[in-house]
Formats: structure tokens, sequence, C-alpha cells
């Protein structure tokens, strides 16, 4: 503030200036001025830094539209630690809810999963965002693997399939 403030003033005191030495033209020449004070030096603070870089933007948390159809890819069942931790969505992970993380799906989605290898269906309802790892499709909670037949610390083939939101 303090120097936008010397700034405007020293452009106030060089447009004066001007004006006076062009009021009064070669013939007639500006009155001495008394010698006016100096301005203050600026302060010697550092320009600040420019931001670091930064990471590419994440995808957005919602998206528009669910995609159609279904998807067959690895489910892993969510790690017991992460319990009572929040998600994506805000929301807290409870393992004893038939919930699920995807990628994209947007929150709310009612996905229907089926295990490949036993036929076992569960509805999840999507509240995360994830998997993280290659070759996953869903992260899915341990009540929702109990359903379908997943060991706590296993992966299985599934199909998920939208079935409202």
């Amino acid at each position: 503030m303090r120097r936008e403030v010397r700034t405007l003033a020293s452009a106030a005191a060089i447009a004066l200036a001007i004006g006076a030495s062009a009021a009064h033209g070669a013939d007639n020449p500006a009155p001495a001025a008394t010698p006016a004070a100096a301005p203050a030096p600026a302060a010697a603070t550092p320009a600040p830094a420019a931001a670091p870089p930064t990471a590419a933007p994440a995808p957005p948390a919602t998206p528009a539209t669910a995609p159609a159809g279904s998807e067959t890819g690895l489910a892993a069942v969510y790690n017991h630690r992460l319990n009572g931790h929040k998600t994506a969505s805000g929301e807290r992970y409870d393992a004893n809810r038939l919930t699920a993380a995807h990628k994209t799906l947007p929150f709310g989605t009612m996905v229907k999963v089926t295990n490949v290898k036993n036929q076992k269906t569960v509805t999840v309802r999507i509240n995360d965002r994830g998997p993280t790892q290659a070759g996953r499709i869903l992260d899915i909670s341990t009540a929702a693997a109990q359903k379908l037949g997943i060991k706590p610390t296993a992966m299985a083939e599934v199909s998920a399939e939208v079935v409202g939101k």
C-alpha cells in the first residue's frame, strides 16, 4: 500500500513538472522552484517469490455424467485401517456400509458389483475416488467384500454395472 502511494505521488510530481515546463515555453522559463524533498527510497523489500510449480490439476471430483454400461476388472478391499477416515466425498469411510471407490463415477451412483468367479452380487454406493493402482476398477468396503465372498486382504475379478443414482 505504501509503495502504491509513493508511486502515485511520484507520478503526480512528474505530471506537474511536465505541465509547468510546457506552460512556460522556451521564451518564458519556469520560475525557480523550491527544492522538494526527494522521495524516500523504496524499502528494500524482496519481491514476492514466484509460486512453486504445481502438479497437474486433479480430475473433477464429480463428473457431469456417469459412463453407461458395465466394466470388468479387479476390485480390492479397503484396508481396515482406513475405517473412520474421510473419503473424497467428505463422508467418513464405514467398513460396515456397502460403499466403493471409483475413478470417475459421480458420488452417490449405485453400482451392481458381481464377483465373476462365484456370481455373488451386491449393490454399492460410490462415495470415494480410487483405486489408484493400475488394473483395478473398484475399491470396495469390507461389508461389500463379505457379500461378494472376497477375503478382506484379497482382490477379485468383478463386473460393475451402473444401476442408478
